[in-house]
């Protein structure tokens, strides 16, 4: 019977690969909150929602709300997927229960 040596175990020497894995957050994607002009809905309107919704100081609001009024829509405010949708859910509830067809969506940055 043939001897063995140690840490021969008969197949010769052993040898180990240790690997480090490395974990990379990614930056989560982020949305545009768009409100699109509509000829009904009140510009003081637009102007609370701005506040109210985006914190917005009323100098700010209404020049957002003028850009919507002249070119169609305006950038309320950018925010990760989840805020966007709420805030989006925010802004159409609060128009329904005031009787205005303000539309309000949002779009991949």
């Amino acid at each position: 019977m043939a001897e063995r040596k140690q840490g021969d175990q008969g197949t010769g020497d052993r040898s180990a690969v240790i690997t480090q894995t490395k974990t990379r957050t990614q930056r989560p994607s982020m949305y545009r909150v768009l409100i699109l002009n509509d000829d009904y809905t009140p510009m003081e309107f637009v102007v609370y929602v701005l506040e109210q919704y985006f914190h917005k100081s009323r100098e700010e609001a209404t020049r957002i709300m003028l850009h919507v009024h002249q070119t169609g829509v305006g950038v309320c405010g950018v925010y990760t997927y989840e805020v966007a949708e709420t805030k989006v859910a925010q802004v159409i509830d609060t128009a329904r229960r005031h009787q205005h067809p303000l539309q309000c969506t949002m779009e991949k940055d």
